[in-house]
């Protein structure tokens, strides 16, 4: 069976400036589909991605910023952050996790999902190994999304 994922749904409170705020970021307008008061779809991509998301007025019942650990894989890591600092985005500083290689928290949401000897720590990664070095940022709704380093995906991806 083939299966991807193609789409993932956030929760907003002011739908507008959810738009301004990941048009800044850099992801394609795909679709600003108002079909009435009640209801509007709009569907972004970030770069280089098959996935998307999509916001709007009456498609998620979730209280607006409850998505978090929102992941955007990107090459380079100081850049990738230099880049959207750049854009006007408030991006944490770079860090990796003491315990292993994959980060998983969100330091501006309620929700962690850190595991025992889990630490972050401040920097890249120490031999700047693919899937070690993190930043993070929130939309204006506190929706949480991780940067994370890649540079060589592990074998089958």
């Amino acid at each position: 069976m083939y299966m991807k994922l193609e789409l993932t749904v956030l929760p907003v409170s002011d739908v507008d400036r959810a738009k301004a705020f990941y048009e800044a970021l850099g992801f394609r307008l795909d679709i600003d589909k108002p079909v009435s008061e009640q209801w509007r779809a709009v569907h972004l991509t970030p770069p280089g991605s098959e996935c998307s998301i999509m916001f709007g007025t009456g498609l998620t019942s979730a209280e607006p910023g409850s998505a978090q650990g929102l992941y955007l894989a990107v090459l380079d890591i100081e850049e990738a952050r230099a880049e959207l600092i750049g854009r006007g985005i408030e991006v944490s500083e770079i860090f990796h996790d003491n315990g292993g290689i994959i980060y998983h928290g969100h330091d501006g949401g309620d929700i962690t999902h850190r595991l025992p000897g889990q630490e972050r720590k401040p920097g890249l990664h120490p031999e700047r190994a693919s899937y070690g070095s993190f930043a993070s940022f929130s939309d204006p709704d506190g929706n949480g999304w991780v940067l994370q380093e890649i540079q060589q995906r592990f074998p089958g991806r």
